[in-house]
């Protein structure tokens, strides 16, 4: 995913000691794709979502399967998660 609907995203982007999936830096978006081996992570992933809240990023998290098997769905949230974004209150998100 590079842009949505005219947002940029960044891949394997550095904040911290972490490196995010993806980032939508200007509107401090998180999209977080996680395998199976993140749940036994718990702790360390609340650690790492806490870090970044505290760095005022919003944070969305889905299973690898829910990418791969419903995109549609997945893309629709981070959307719905955006609308609300101060930085694209006025985007038009239905171009390209």
């Amino acid at each position: 995913m590079k842009q949505l609907k005219g947002i940029k995203f960044r891949r394997q982007h550095p904040i911290g000691s972490y490196i995010i999936d993806f980032c939508a830096t200007k509107q401090k978006l998180i999209i977080e794709v996680d395998g199976s081996q993140h749940m036994q992570q718990d702790d360390r992933e609340q650690a790492r979502t806490d870090f970044l809240e505290h760095a005022g990023y919003k944070v969305l998290r889905f299973w690898n399967n829910e990418v791969l098997d419903d995109i549609e769905a997945v893309l629709e949230s981070i959307l719905l998660e955006l609308i609300g974004s101060p930085d694209h209150s006025q985007t038009n998100y239905n171009s390209n």
